[in-house]
């Protein structure tokens, strides 16, 4: 694929260097040619023009001219023929006649030539000049034409070059899709992600015909508790490989239902076997929305977060304080040299620092009070923290321990009960780590980082500026977005340093914790 796409971009270059740059040159000669044609055409245009102004104002002249003859020669007759005029206004008047007759000839002379000129030059014009100026136009436009048809032909050559070398990539192509072996790579898909989990035992029969001898056995569905003391039959499953996490019932304390209807439920019903995805989107979705102080997520979790909300706090209060630092050295400047700004105009902004640092303080005095608290084990809790807390050990507690009692009871349904020999305390890290182990968070899409990131703090990772990574986890409100850049290396980055495309329609599209 890499070389099919590798020949069409030698197909591009060349391409731009033998057609679009020689016809892009081509293009403006033709502009500044057809300019010049459409040039000379106004101005013959304009000559043609010129001309028949002059023949116009020529003929009005003579046209006049002869109308003052005409009545200069009526008053000379009207003068000649009265007896008591004097001879001397009669030949003044003969005198006047002869002057218009001859100014009335010599505009008939100027009319006439300037019509023959006139007449010579509209010939030309139409006859000459113009079809002149359309054949250079039509010779020019043959000439793009021409120079189209060679365009095309030479990039009919540079693909024809690289047509076999094309054909080599499709026949490598064909060749890789018909070697895929659909059963090897579903054999490797199911090596990678197989859970190895042993299915359940079968259900020892239970003697109900001799009730004075009744015995419970290891795996009976009247067993709702799991006694962590008892060793296991001879030749039975060990209980730790049955499947560990099932949801779990919220509801009060129940009194333990006669034996009888437990075994027609169970016989009626389909048993519901969740596996470990199921659990962490049930788990996301009751620790999704939690409280400020992150109380409902386990102790690691719980420190791991507030310890990110510190660093990101304190982060906050470093960029203000940097700002505060560049405003103050503005303000010296603009003291010293008034001529720059106005000093009074930066108060303002120093003034709305302070309060936004004060804030962010106060925020990261209360984070690391409660961090301070988990490090530490404090026992001040509030009453709401404390049962959140307890909440959640009761519920990570019972699912670890009954283990058995949620494979016998498919609907999920059990009671609480629990007698102290049975009880098993599992610290809060190992269920994290084996959550996390089983199987990788699936990916809700892809993220491009914007600036460097180094990841020092635990549950980082470090980025670099252009870097494409994963997206396995969304921004709760916390400013960190958890991201994966391969199979080993996954962790938080701050959700500022990197541009988020998130997968619609991915079915992981969901908080994960």
């Amino acid at each position: 694929m890499n070389d099919y796409a590798g020949q069409h971009e030698v197909v591009s270059e060349n391409m731009t260097s033998q057609i679009t740059a020689e016809l892009t040159r081509f293009v403006q000669e033709l502009k500044q040619e057809r300019k010049s044609h459409f040039h000379d055409g106004r101005k013959a245009q304009q000559n043609i023009e010129t001309f028949w102004k002059q023949l116009e104002a020529s003929k009005r002249r003579f046209e006049r001219d002869c109308k003052e003859a005409d009545r200069a020669q009526q008053y000379f007759e009207k003068m000649d023929a009265d007896i008591n005029v004097t001879k001397a206004d009669v030949e003044k008047a003969r005198q006047q006649a002869q002057t218009r007759h001859q100014m009335a000839e010599d505009s008939k002379g100027e009319y006439s030539s300037i019509l023959q000129k006139f007449n010579h030059e509209q010939r030309e014009h139409y006859h000459t000049h113009i079809p002149n100026i359309f054949q250079k136009i039509q010779e020019m436009e043959e000439r793009r034409i021409v120079r189209i048809g060679e365009c095309m032909k030479t990039y009919a050559e540079v693909d024809r070059q690289v047509i076999p070398i094309i054909g080599k990539c499709l026949d490598g192509i064909t060749k890789a899709a018909e070697s895929i072996d659909h059963k090897n790579d579903s054999q490797l898909v199911i090596e990678a992600f197989k859970s190895g989990f042993e299915p359940p035992g079968d259900i020892d029969f239970e003697d109900f015909t001799q009730p004075m001898k009744r015995t419970v056995s290891e795996s009976s569905l009247s067993n709702s508790r799991w006694d962590g003391k008892s060793e296991p039959k001879p030749g039975s499953k060990s209980k730790g490989k049955l499947w560990p996490f099932i949801k779990k019932n919220k509801s009060p304390k129940q009194q333990k239902e006669p034996l009888s209807h437990r075994f027609n439920e169970f016989m009626t019903s389909k048993p519901k076997i969740h596996c470990f995805r199921s659990l962490k989107r049930g788990l996301s979705l009751k620790l999704g929305g939690g409280p400020e102080d992150f109380s409902n997520l386990p102790p690691e979790q719980r420190r791991k977060k507030l310890q990110q909300k510190v660093d990101e706090l304190n982060k906050d209060i470093q960029k203000e304080m940097d700002q505060r630092d560049a405003l103050t050295k503005m303000k010296d400047v603009y003291i010293k040299n008034p001529q720059m700004g106005d000093a009074a105009s930066v108060d303002h902004k120093l003034a709305e620092l302070g309060q936004n640092m004060e804030k962010l303080r106060l925020e990261a005095q209360k984070f690391e009070g409660w961090l301070a608290e988990v490090e530490g084990r404090l026992p001040v809790r509030t009453e709401q923290t404390r049962r959140q807390s307890g909440m959640y050990d009761t519920q990570n507690t019972s699912a670890v321990n009954n283990c058995a009692q949620d494979r016998e009871s498919p609907d999920g349904s059990y009671t609480e009960e629990q007698s102290q020999e049975s009880e098993m305390k599992v610290p809060v890290t190992e269920f994290d780590d084996e959550f996390d182990d089983e199987e990788p968070l699936p990916t809700i899409g892809t993220c491009k980082a914007l600036y460097t990131f180094e990841g020092q703090n635990e549950g980082t990772i470090s980025v670099t500026e252009g870097e494409m990574l994963y997206v396995i986890e969304e921004d709760k409100g916390d400013g960190w977005t958890r991201i994966r850049r391969n199979e080993d290396e996954e962790g938080y980055v701050p959700t500022s340093y990197v541009e988020v495309y998130l997968d619609k329609n991915a079915k992981g599209a969901m908080t994960y914790i």
